[in-house]
């Protein structure tokens, strides 16, 4: 895996920078991450897509020298799955906001899963809609301040990796910005999964949530980050660990790697099945 410090320029858009994030947002580390992961993995550029929705991750896209498209909110992952089935070759990356996934995305995400469809679908989460305002986000906590939730949420929030889990995602993964030498593993071993992979990402928002839930900028957001959440080896076998458990304590870490059948390969089987061709994959 390449260390910190290393030149990550020549995959990256330079007359694009700098990015349009605030000042200590964590999206410029997930992207960092991401660029990592790529770095390592020696990919040829031109045969990845970055494919974004709307909101403070739907910008992320283009900032990589690779294949960009900017789609509708929430249906980022069905262009996406439109750019696999007709390009295969294809190393395809959703950049997905907690709005763009579990929102108005939340049907399109479950059946990527439920299809395996080999696409990495990286969720940016900080727990508010960041760009349009700072309103609360199916993934904001329970109890947690919002410009629409002035007084606290009184909805629990959609927790991004036991969705994914039982729609049938192959690869999933939680980590967090504070997390950085883990988290380019991570992505890394996603987008080498063959299948549809979730790699949820908790990043700061100093300037809604952190400012409106007094949780103070983004050095401490960092270690709030880090406080609030615990490497899932920690809690022991998976039967052991309990919901008391994990109060306070979110479990970071890779939850589930498994092969099955690849959406994708057995369409284009299914055509080759039928006389229509060769299969593509």
């Amino acid at each position: 895996m390449t260390k910190p410090g290393i030149d990550l320029t020549p995959l990256l858009r330079q007359e694009m920078m700098p990015t349009v994030w605030c000042p200590g947002c964590g999206h410029g580390i997930i992207a960092r991450g991401i660029a990592t992961a790529l770095m390592s993995l020696g990919l040829d550029m031109d045969q990845v897509a970055f494919v974004g929705g709307i909101g403070c991750s739907g910008r992320a896209p283009f900032y990589f020298d690779a294949n960009s498209m900017h789609t509708t909110h929430g249906r980022a992952l069905a262009f996406a799955t439109g750019l696999k089935m007709v390009n295969p070759k294809l190393t395809v990356i959703v950049p997905m906001g907690d709005g763009d996934s579990m929102a108005i995305g939340g049907n399109h995400l479950i059946h990527a899963a439920r299809r395996n469809i080999d696409i990495t679908a990286v969720v940016f989460n900080n727990s508010i809609y960041g760009m349009t305002g700072g309103q609360g986000a199916p993934t904001s906590p329970l109890d947690s301040r919002s410009t629409t939730s002035p007084m606290g949420s009184i909805e629990p929030a959609f927790d991004t990796v036991e969705l994914a889990l039982a729609a049938g995602a192959t690869y999933v993964a939680r980590t967090t910005t504070f997390d950085f030498q883990e988290m380019p593993q991570l992505i890394a071993g996603a987008i080498r999964h063959h299948g549809f992979s979730v790699v949820e990402v908790l990043s700061q928002c100093p300037t809604y949530y952190g400012r409106l839930n007094k949780l103070g900028e983004a050095p401490d957001m960092l270690l709030y980050e880090r406080d609030r959440t615990k490497l899932l080896e920690a809690f022991g076998p998976p039967p052991e660990i309990t919901r008391e458990e994990m109060v306070g304590q979110l479990p970071i870490g890779l939850f589930r790697d498994e092969e099955r059948p690849e959406y994708v390969d057995q369409y284009h089987g299914l055509i080759a099945r039928a006389g229509g061709g060769k299969s593509a994959s």
